[in-house]
């Protein structure tokens, strides 16, 4: 049999108590390694708690972004699962839910609080 594909789905959420630097726009600075090992800290046991759980292989902080309210943060990652035809478990609106209620509506996560309406999940 085939193995299962990888496929990516994106995740993207607002942190609002992350003042937003230049330095978190550069890959290689110190700011930026730091704050992507809290998001995998955070990000990776609630996927791997979600109906994705068994396939999640893990996530990638693409980028870190201004948003309109500069003492905010926003979070870019690229986020990939094995692709089971005949077991699908990915369902872009269950994984939303899921982890809508394990942060708390999308106000939690960790000790980052997040903007409710910033949320997105895109397969």
């Amino acid at each position: 049999p085939l193995a299962p594909a990888v496929k990516n789905f994106t995740l993207n959420f607002t942190i609002t108590n992350l003042q937003f630097t230049a330095d978190l726009e550069k890959p290689s600075s110190k700011r930026f390694k730091s704050t992507e090992k809290v998001m995998y800290y955070y990000v990776d046991p609630l996927l791997q708690r979600s109906s994705i759980g068994p396939a999640y292989i893990g996530c990638k902080v693409m980028a870190f972004r201004s948003t309109k309210n500069r003492a905010d943060t926003g979070v870019d990652a690229m986020c990939s699962y094995r692709d089971d035809p005949s077991d699908p478990k990915f369902k872009r609106t269950n994984v939303y839910h899921e982890l809508s209620k394990m942060t708390n509506g999308v106000t939690k996560l960790g000790h980052y609080s997040l903007n409710s309406q910033s949320l997105y999940i895109n397969g």
